[in-house]
């Protein structure tokens, strides 16, 4: 081998040469192989990257069953003027629609300007804002700064509203904006610019529970959206960025730097000048903002006439359209209906003010009251709830004071009441750091007594114009309603529905037909009282009518029969009576008995249907189904609900109605049991009182040519009033009545009734003063009266100057002018809405 010098530097240079070969080959080798794999990684990412991007697209909803428009809007209802009385609302509906003409450029471009100003240049998304967003993720680490068009904020505001709520991933985040831009593309190849942009305007948050701009220009400025001017535009656009932080009313600086900012942008864009910007910028918008809701009494505070009008709306969708309770109610507070009522606003004013006044009231105030009391136990972990019920429990059959009420002189006595009860439950007290008990919550409230109701509606068409449901300011909405909800006994004013009527329009009765007087019995044995002492004679049903005759009254009943009696009641609208009600104990209970002739029922009546009851008799006969609105419409303007024309059937016939009327007019004229208490003014007036056994119910209903009216008075829990107060509820009436007479400048006419149709009865002009046909021009004032075919007068007036006559009998009855005073005594005790079945069966109504 040749070891020389040279041959070893060869050796060695061909030995370097090899390996760089080598080395250069593994070299190229590897770097291809990481090509490869780079590429194969790349693909793998791009191809998984795709397949989820199109996964999340592919479940996103169908652009095709995508509702931009916001589903929940404010209900309002109206007066008869047109004049909102509330506002309903639910959660998230607080929000009027407003169409985008309606809504003036000044708002349109400080929105795009602000929040998306190439709204009108891009597909749906915004590749700059996306660029824009990214860098800022990268340096503040967040994914909140947003890249959102107003395209994509209406895909999210109604199509994911609710879907991304609580604690969200970064891969939730991504996922939504994915579909948020997919959809905003495909979005904007269905829909014009304009009606994303109405939909945007109609969906925003903006602040003090407000939703769109409509809403938002009657929260802040009291005024419609298309008056706003530039100022109060931008005011407004401020807000959609934070909406608890920019609402001008608690936070205007914030507001104020934000509106400056979209003024600049409005300016650089061109959608303003200079000088509208100066203008602008300088108006001091801060005196028009309302710091107070001028519609938070309209949707906070509801009147016994909205509590009513809910009621029937939610009944009605029920019972006419098969909604589910809430599916009403869902419709009711966010359905953006319009509900127009038949309530007069300046009658309910008048009634609101009249029943508020405590001067209409016996002088001495006493107070019933509600209480609410929950005590969780620690031991066991239940939970008691205590009422005042539980405390009348307590003192009536615990301490067996079959007596007690809960009526108090004072607030006082009411919490000493609480106090004691408390004691008794607790002996030794609950200390705060009790081991043993936990005082949940406790609340009490004082109802002044004694209580109203009242109630008008127009006899012509059964529209209801006012309602009252209790004295004094109303403690919170869907409360105890006395005059729709409470049912209480009516005494004497079913004399004449389901007595009188029935016996002359079906039995040949007229006014002049005469009933005997003398003692008389029930079935049973019981003795029917009359309520001045006077027994004996023989008096007309026009007489017993008048002068409220109990024995009279009942023998009819008898006579004619008290199924009779009571099946007119119902085609009078009285819903309330009992036909056959089997207690637990096996006892029967029917109002189908001669108690019927008195208002001795089993649970009573409401004020509503008693009044709409004699408005039929107002209405020729024709009873009218008393309604609270004319028509419900749909935010689309279709009319879901329609009253406009109630529905009615004749109850008796117009002849009938006018000796009814006649004899009504008896009892106000200063010859009846109302005296000279009950006036509207000159008008001409009929109706009827009732007064019930001690003094626990005074009513008077009636009507003048025009109006129905009815009024109760009494104890929310039956207590005597007493005769210094027999005369409150009349006043009260004519008090309501007089101020409407003026308000609406009726002027006076007497009672009209069609008798077509009705042969049996003819209306004839006689004097006003003897009642007895004209004597030539020696009647100065004349009427039409109504009378039986068989009993038309025919004699000549010829007692001008005489004494209108009274009707007495041959035995000096008493033209007493003093309402019925009862001398009936019974045991009977009845609530607020039901009455002791003994009472109703021992005459507990004694007129």
């Amino acid at each position: 081998m040749n070891f020389t010098y040279k041959k070893t530097v060869e050796k060695q240079r061909e030995l370097v040469s090899l390996q760089s070969k080598f080395s250069t080959k593994s070299l190229i080798t590897i770097l291809k192989l990481g090509l490869f794999c780079s590429l194969f990684i790349v693909a793998f990412l791009t191809s998984f990257g795709i397949g989820t991007i199109k996964g999340i697209i592919d479940n996103a909803p169908d652009i095709k069953s995508v509702n931009i428009a916001p589903n929940s809007y404010q209900s309002k209802a109206y007066n008869t003027d047109g004049k909102e009385i509330v506002t309903l609302i639910t959660a998230g509906s607080n929000r009027i629609y407003a169409k985008i003409d309606e809504i003036p450029d000044n708002l349109k471009n400080a929105f795009v300007d602000i929040e998306d100003e190439r709204f009108y240049e891009h597909n749906g998304i915004d590749i700059q804002g996306i660029g824009r967003a990214a860098v800022q993720v990268f340096k503040t680490k967040s994914l909140s700064q947003g890249a959102s068009t107003i395209t994509q904020q209406v895909i999210k505001n109604n199509v994911f509203a609710g879907l991304w709520e609580g604690n969200q991933t970064y891969g939730s985040l991504i996922r939504r904006k994915i579909q948020e831009q997919y959809l905003a593309v495909k979005l904007e190849k269905e829909l014009k610019k304009e009606e994303i942009l109405e939909s945007y305007l109609n969906t925003i948050n903006l602040g003090s529970n407000t939703l769109g701009v409509q809403a938002a220009a009657h929260r802040y400025f009291n005024k419609d959206v298309k008056d706003l001017n530039l100022a109060e535009c931008t005011v407004i656009a401020a807000i959609t960025q934070n909406p608890a932080y920019l609402e001008p009313i608690h936070h205007s600086d914030e507001n104020n730097v934000r509106r400056t900012t979209i003024l600049q942008y409005m300016l650089k864009n061109g959608h303003i000048t200079q000088e509208e910007y100066d203008e602008a910028i300088n108006f001091d918008y801060s005196k028009n903002i309302l710091e107070e809701d001028p519609n938070r009494k309209s949707y906070s505070e509801y009147t016994y006439f909205v509590d009513q009008l809910i009621s029937d709306i939610l009944n009605d969708l029920q019972v006419q359209k098969g909604y589910t309770y809430t599916q009403a109610y869902q419709l009711l507070y966010s359905g953006g209906l319009k509900i127009y009522s038949t309530q007069d606003s300046k009658i309910q004013e008048i009634c609101d003010k009249e029943l508020s006044n405590d001067a209409n009231y016996p002088a001495t105030i006493k107070y019933s009251f509600n209480w609410a009391f929950s005590v969780k136990n620690l031991k066991d972990g239940t939970i008691e709830n205590y009422s005042e019920n539980s405390i009348k429990y307590y003192h009536r059959v615990t301490l067996e004071e079959q007596n007690f009420k809960l009526i108090f002189s004072s607030k006082k006595e009411c919490r000493d009441c609480v106090k004691k009860y408390k004691k008794y439950l607790f002996p030794k007290g609950i200390p705060t750091d009790s081991k043993d008990y936990r005082v949940l919550g406790e609340t009490i409230s004082y109802t002044k007594q004694p209580q109203a109701s009242f109630t008008v509606i127009d006899q012509s068409t059964g529209y209801v114009k006012a309602i009252v449901g209790g004295r004094g300011k109303k403690s919170g909405n869907m409360t105890l309603n006395r005059a729709t909800q409470s049912k209480r006994q009516p005494g004497s004013t079913f004399k004449v529905v389901g007595v009188y009527a029935p016996a002359i329009d079906e039995m040949g009765y007229t006014l002049k037909t005469k009933m005997d007087n003398s003692r008389y019995s029930y079935a049973n044995g019981r003795a029917v009282s009359n309520w001045d002492g006077h027994y004996g004679g023989s008096y007309s049903i026009k007489q017993a009518i008048a002068q409220s005759m109990n024995i009279i009254a009942v023998r009819t009943l008898t006579d004619i029969g008290v199924e009779k009696g009571f099946d007119k009641l119902k085609e009078f609208g009285i819903t309330t009576l009992v036909e056959d009600r089997v207690l637990q104990d096996g006892t029967v209970l029917s109002d189908k008995n001669q108690a019927l002739a008195l208002g001795g029922i089993t649970d009573g009546v409401t004020n509503l249907e008693l009044t709409a009851a004699y408005a039929a008799i107002a209405n020729n006969g024709v009873y009218n189904k008393p309604v609270l609105y004319t028509q419900v419409v749909d935010s689309s303007g279709l009319i879901i609900l329609d009253n406009t024309t109630p529905k009615s059937h004749k109850v008796i016939k117009a002849g009938t109605a006018a000796q009814l009327t006649e004899a009504m007019e008896e009892v106000v004229n200063g010859h009846g049991t109302a005296g000279n208490h009950i006036h509207a003014k000159d008008l001409h007036v009929a109706g009827k009182t009732g007064t019930t056994s001690s003094q626990y119910d005074l009513w008077f209903v009636g009507f003048t040519p025009y109006l129905t009216a009815g009024v109760w008075f009494g104890y929310d829990e039956n207590s005597d009033l007493g005769n210094g107060t027999i005369f409150y509820h009349e006043d009260l009436w004519s008090k309501i009545m007089d101020q409407v007479t003026d308000e609406f400048k009726y002027k006076d006419k007497p009672f009209e009734f069609d008798l077509s149709g009705d042969d049996d009865v003819v209306g004839i002009e006689v004097c006003k003063e003897s009642g007895l046909l004209p004597n030539g021009d020696a009647c100065k004032e004349t009427e039409i009266k109504y009378f039986p075919n068989d009993d038309v007068p025919t004699k000549k007036c010829n007692k001008h100057g005489v004494q209108r006559r009274s009707y007495s009998s041959e035995n000096n009855f008493s033209n007493s002018t003093t309402d019925e005073s009862r001398n009936n005594n019974n045991n009977g005790n009845n609530s607020n809405n039901s009455n002791n079945s003994n009472q109703r069966n021992n005459n507990s109504n004694d007129e």
